[in-house]
């Protein structure tokens, strides 16, 4: 029975043996979350004004987006205008210069022969006078 004694003291020695350093452990333990705590409480506060600045930035973001495309369409409306006002005035020269070229031709070949016939009587006339 001695043997039984002393191997159950070493047992009870060696179970309050592991109690304590898993006592120690969870304490060291227990410190290491709490310490990561206060990091993250820490890190929480420095990016809640970082988070604020990139949500505002993006707002600001969009709002210039927004302008630009407005500035492209007025744009893109003002140079579609300008076109279509392009396209008005060469289809007004194009149907003057048709309007205009007919009877202006016809004049020009009549001036033409008019001028032949008397250059041609002016020459007969000289001929003759000779």
């Amino acid at each position: 029975m001695v043997l039984i004694d002393i191997l159950l003291l070493v047992l009870i020695i060696a179970a309050t043996a592991l109690c304590i350093v898993l006592i120690y452990y969870i304490w060291k333990i227990s410190n290491a979350v709490n310490a990561m705590q206060v990091d993250i409480n820490e890190l929480s506060k420095t990016l809640q004004p970082l988070l604020k600045s990139t949500t505002e930035l993006s707002n600001n973001l969009k709002e210039i987006t927004e302008n630009a495309r407005a500035h492209v369409d007025i744009s893109k409306n003002v140079v579609l205008s300008i076109k279509d006002r392009v396209d008005t005035i060469l289809q007004f020269e194009e149907k003057v210069r048709r309007g205009i070229e007919g009877p202006v031709m016809s004049f020009i070949k009549e001036i033409t022969a008019l001028n032949n016939g008397l250059n041609t009587f002016l020459s007969y006339f000289r001929k003759k006078d000779s």
